[in-house]
């Protein structure tokens, strides 16, 4: 076994790798650029080198400055986590030539899986499913316009070194590929440095299962189940869940046994991750095999109860695999949310800044469940534009599938994020949904179910009377701390009122509130009588309550007259009112918002790469205008409405700030 091994990456899954590496006992080495010198996988190693500026490029993906950090500090292995030089077999050789061994499959097997045409070709050779598609070099948009015509639209435009969602993009006519092309070599190349394109066919409606696979060096090779990865937004996973609620156990062990197949046929040693597009008659296509961890992995943990990485480390020492295909259980259900800097009021663009704020729910066994959370993260810490914008992975295990999401549902409603735009309300969206709950997904499901990009959700009634109910006591047991600070009151008196108006929005309630050691009995004006339970102090950020015998999770900000509250993905501003305050405000005149429809605004912070039109030019709706850069995703910024440009705000190479003006229109 290793004395010392050093990790090849950054953030959360640097963090995941030294939890395993440390509990066998190993030494870690964690490699950092300027921009992470306080980062939390520098601080959990045992040692950290400084390898470079904050640009990925000059860092991380940098070769010969992640090789200096591994003959400075003796590392006798690196584990390249995944993403940068993960997939890179340049850097597998180089590792080679120096003795250090590489914790992950052979340099042929990374080269060979690493490029989508060449990867295919090999699945087809192994007897495993493939998509129809194009295989060779693309040159040009108008050579993709071509060939997208013969396989007939939909299609899929890829980045043949691409994985992540990165170059991927779906086109649907002669003009989307022309673009797509184009935005996927820029992607690519900015991504990966290798810019070749190749065109697939685009099955509609389709599922996205992987396959886990686990390979040593004496000839053992076996699958761990499988991943449904189903919940994506622009090809990038958003929620994944172990195992499928598709698959039967005949369509599972096919899949699973075509995965191994290919995996021989590469002479695949270490942990790997074959991925599979399903269709709705449960034909499956192979689509690429991830030759490194994947970020998904604890699913399959979970399930099984098998460390990945820990089976990694002990391949790469040599060891042979401790179990057999027959032992390896399937055990419950687990679901992983991907949590992400971005702002999904604003079409899911990334945001940067400081966690002002961030408390994730508590890990282990939460009564029948078991919560898990994968971060890189502490409060405090900054969230910038040169890397992924994915800031933990929240897991949640249960024995049943509907155990688990709700599980999933209150660790959301506990996650304090504060400081930035997040996905935390998106993703309590998906989990309420009926058709996820129902598990009736395709990759089609976020662009299926809000077509106009996520506004927020809508509670039901009965939810919203809940919340109603808690808001009115929590505003209670303030009133009566303020009124003994102010000495108004001695702990015997209970002069605060009984009866309140509650507003939940524009949703008014009349309620009546009867409070005792044990709780309270919110009564509506219709007769409906809810039972609030549970301890919380003003200036508490988390109220962990029960209402009408049922949890209840909120996210509590003071507010004046009230409270801002978030629960299951709804942001709500609630108001209590005595009678006589509640009909005072309805006379007060409501605010317009700021006419901002003559500007085009950067919605995210990033670097203004391309402006695309000039003073004076006359634009129609749709028409591209700018192209803005952020966490090595290329945005375009596109026309609402026809119009004519009055002025440029911004030059291409500026560094832009949320909001800023990059153009006026006349």
């Amino acid at each position: 076994m290793f004395r010392k091994i050093l990790i090849a990456n950054r953030g959360e899954i640097a963090c995941r790798v030294i939890k395993t590496a440390r509990r066998l006992g190993i030494r870690t080495v964690a490699v950092y650029s300027e921009a992470d010198a306080r980062a939390l996988h520098v601080r959990m190693a045992d040692e950290a080198h400084l390898i470079g500026p904050a640009p990925a490029a000059q860092s991380y993906i940098d070769i010969d400055r992640v090789m200096a950090a591994v003959r400075a500090s003796g590392a006798e292995a690196v584990h390249p986590g995944y993403g940068f030089l993960s997939e890179n077999p340049r850097f597998a050789a180089a590792l080679a030539a120096e003795g250090v061994a590489f914790i992950g499959p052979p340099a042929s097997a990374v080269e060979a899986m690493g490029d989508k045409i060449t990867s295919k070709r090999i699945a087809a050779q192994a007897g495993v499913s493939t998509v129809p598609g194009h295989m060779d070099l693309i040159a040009d948009a108008e050579e993709a316009v071509r060939i997208a015509q013969g396989i007939g639209y939909p299609v899929m435009i890829k980045a043949s070194a691409g994985g992540g969602g990165k170059g991927m993009r779906i086109a649907w006519s002669d003009a989307e590929a022309r673009e797509g092309f184009q935005a996927s070599k820029n992607e690519a190349q900015a991504s990966f440095g290798d810019d070749r394109i190749f065109i697939e066919k685009f099955v509609d409606q389709p599922r996205h299962i992987e396959i886990q696979v686990l390979a040593d060096r004496h000839g053992n090779t076996v699958y761990l189940h499988e991943r449904e990865c189903s919940i994506q937004r622009r090809n990038q996973k958003v929620v994944e869940e172990a195992p499928s609620p598709f698959l039967d156990p005949d369509t599972r062990r096919a899949m699973g046994e075509q995965a191994c197949a290919l995996a021989r046929a590469v002479g695949y040693e270490s942990a790997g991750t074959v991925e599979f597009i399903v269709d709705g008659a449960r034909n499956f296509y192979f689509l690429e095999m991830n030759t490194r961890l994947q970020v998904e992995h604890p699913v399959t943990e979970l399930i099984t109860g098998i460390d990945l990485v820990e089976q990694m480390i002990r391949v790469a020492a040599g060891e042979p695999l401790p179990f057999t295909q027959g032992e390896i259980p399937l055990n419950g259900w687990a679901v992983e949310s991907r949590l992400y800097a971005e702002d999904p009021y604003r079409k899911f663009l990334p945001s940067t800044g400081r966690l002002t704020r961030y408390r994730p729910p508590a890990e282990g066994p939460q009564g029948d469940a078991v919560i898990r959370n994968d971060t890189g993260v502490t409060e405090g810490g900054e969230i910038s534009r040169f890397y992924d914008p994915m800031i933990a992975k929240l897991c949640a295990w249960a024995p049943t599938r509907g155990q688990a999401i709700d599980a999933m549902s209150q660790a959301l409603d506990s996650f304090e994020v504060e400081g930035i735009g997040h996905n935390l309300p998106f993703l309590s969206a998906v989990m309420e949904h009926p058709r996820f709950r129902e598990g009736a997904i395709t990759t089609a499901f976020i662009a299926e179910e809000w077509p106009e990009g996520f506004k927020g959700v809508q509670l039901p009634a009965t939810e919203v009377r809940r919340v109603a109910a808690a808001a009115v006591a929590m505003h209670r047991v303030a009133e009566i701390r303020r009124a003994r600070i102010g000495g108004r009151l001695d702990n015997h008196e209970r002069k605060v009122g009984s009866d309140w108006v509650v507003q939940v929005g524009d949703d008014p309630h009349r309620v009546s509130i009867l409070a005792e050691p044990g709780g309270a009995d919110v009564t509506f004006e219709d007769g409906t009588l809810l039972r609030v339970e549970g301890p919380w102090t003003p200036g508490q950020p988390l109220a962990a309550l029960t209402v009408d015998g049922r949890p209840l999770v909120l996210k509590v900000q003071k507010a004046t007259g009230g409270f801002r509250l978030r629960t299951r993905g709804a942001d709500l501003r609630v108001h209590v009112r005595t009678p006589r305050e509640a009909e005072l405000a309805a006379l007060m005149p409501v605010k317009a918002p700021p006419d901002t429809s003559k500007a085009l605004l950067c919605p995210m912070p990033g670097l203004l790469t391309r402006v695309l039109v000039a003073e004076g030019e006359e634009v129609e709706e749709g028409q591209a205008l700018a192209t803005v850069e952020a966490m090595k995703m290329e945005n375009t910024l596109k026309a609402e409405r026809p119009g004519r440009v009055r002025a440029l705000k911004a030059r291409e190479g500026e560094t832009l700030a949320v909001d800023q003006v990059i153009l006026e229109f006349a």
